[in-house]
């Protein structure tokens, strides 16, 4: 009996076959099975057919229970590429029915090809997914597509498409294979039959980069050739761009190794010790200069972010200075050399005060939490961003700052500097570039972004966002005392 199967992959298609030959009793030596793709089961032993497969009717009242693994089973060795996947699972549905004891024997001869059979094609789906390479290109109707070739062992284009679809579901691409082909266009899934491998797309810009970054990570001292070439085998180097890098870079790997051996150590970068509390000041006493402050600063526990920063970082610049610059809290790099303002941040900020003529050394620069938070990764100290409870227990310390250094203006750097001196919560955006006049002590607020936003944001949003934060600061730097001038 010969049973054709319009398409390979189809496993509804497939049981519908053989329930109807199993109720009918038709054992498995008596049928041939054959699909349509690149001429499966064409010159076939069993090709000529010898009976029609009995009429669903006939066999309606015939059924036959099989272990729901069975299913799964079915399900995964369909895809595989051997023309006779079709007779061995009949085979098994056949014995399953006939031998109850066969699912219970883990080294049935059948069962274990089968098994097999279901690992490749596992394995050709998790190379797919790892392998595929997409080139941009652009399409007649001048939308943007992202193209890949890629060459699979087994039928897995359609399981493994809607894995696709979720991991790039915000791009328009297409997969080519020589068999089938499956395109996205954002909404759904097409399939087509195979494509010819000079329609691969030629390299793009991304596929430089892509090599560039590939060649840089590249570490010698770790290099597993054969284990390299289980995960990655041969077969597919054809298809991956990186697959030209592998072997100049395997030729010199020992002599990079030996290299690396050879050089001289990195000193190593180490966070200083502690530094030794001094005596702290008794409580409700002021301190009388900024040196007490500083010892005083450094000895407070009056929220846990003391006890894990190396020294606190009090302010510096002039006394009576015409504008005290607050900012949120100091960095990693603030928090070992204890000043403020020499990370990134500040090294932007000294770009921009030098672009104004606004020397550094004629402003003060301070920040409302004295001690620097953050959370280790590793050996690196990530900044994380104080809660109001600790903001509120440095509060007193900046206000001590103030009374100290006597400063005509203040600029809030960033929100947590902003509430500090305002003592309610700030929408910096909605109110940065203008003086308030909320302080008890009469001394003009004049709010802007910290320049560790600017740091944040995208480099196409950077130019623009840097603009509008010169203009901020060059109208704070206009101040002068006078109501006139601050109505101004």
């Amino acid at each position: 009996m010969h049973i054709q199967l319009d398409d390979p992959v189809d496993l509804d298609a497939f049981r519908g076959h053989a329930r109807q030959l199993l109720a009918a009793g038709v054992s498995p030596d008596r049928v041939a099975w054959c699909g349509d793709r690149a001429g499966e089961g064409a010159g076939d032993l069993f090709g000529a057919s010898d009976g029609a497969a009995p009429p669903a009717a006939a066999v309606a009242g015939a059924r036959h229970a099989v272990p729901a693994s069975f299913i799964a089973l079915c399900g995964d060795v369909i895809l595989h590429r051997d023309p006779q996947r079709f007779a061995l699972l009949y085979r098994l549905l056949w014995r399953l029915a006939h031998e109850p004891a066969l699912r219970h024997d883990p080294l049935d001869a059948d069962m274990m090809q089968a098994q097999l059979m279901a690992k490749a094609v596992h394995r050709d789906i998790h190379k797919m997914r790892a392998f595929v390479r997409f080139t941009r290109v652009m399409g007649d109707d001048g939308l943007e597509r992202h193209v890949a070739w890629f060459e699979p062992d087994h039928h897995i284009v359609e399981a493994n498409a809607p894995f696709f679809a979720r991991r790039f579901a915000q791009m328009r691409w297409a997969i080519l294979t020589p068999e089938r082909c499956v395109e996205w266009d954002g909404q759904a899934l097409a399939f087509g039959e195979g494509a010819d491998r000079r329609e691969k797309p030629p390299p793009d810009a991304g596929e430089a980069l892509w090599l560039t970054y590939y060649e840089h990570i590249f570490n010698p001292a770790r290099l597993k050739v054969a284990m390299m070439r289980r995960e990655m085998p041969r077969r597919y180097w054809h298809n991956l761009p990186e697959a030209a890098l592998i072997q100049p870079l395997t030729d010199a790997a020992e002599a990079r190794s030996q290299s690396m051996i050879d050089a001289p150590p990195t000193p190593a970068r180490r966070i200083r010790a502690p530094i030794a509390l001094h005596v702290r000041p008794a409580d409700g006493v002021a301190p009388a200069d900024l040196a007490e402050l500083r010892a005083a600063a450094h000895a407070c526990r009056d929220c846990p972010i003391g006890a894990l920063a190396t020294q606190a970082v009090c302010g510096e610049g002039p006394l009576a200075a015409q504008h005290m610059l607050v900012g949120e809290q100091p960095g990693d790099q603030e928090d070992l050399a204890g000043r403020p303002f020499v990370g990134p941040a500040g090294q932007l900020l000294d770009r921009a005060m030098a672009q104004l003529g606004w020397a550094r050394d004629t402003v003060y620069l301070a920040n409302a939490v004295k001690h620097f938070k953050y959370e280790l990764r590793g050996k690196r100290r990530i900044h994380k961003t104080a809660a109001q409870r600790e903001a509120d227990a440095c509060a007193h310390w900046l206000d001590s700052e103030i009374s100290l250094v006597k400063p005509q203006g203040l600029v809030a750097l960033g929100a947590t500097a902003a509430r500090a001196l305002l003592g309610r919560p700030v929408a910096v955006q909605a109110e940065r570039g203008a003086w308030l006049h909320e302080r008890r002590d009469g001394r003009p607020v004049f709010v802007t972004l910290h320049p560790s936003a600017l740091l944040r944001l995208a480099d196409n949003e950077r130019a623009e966002a840097y603009a509008r934060w010169l203009d901020d600061l060059e109208r704070a730097r206009r101040f002068e005392v006078g109501p006139a001038a601050v109505a101004g």
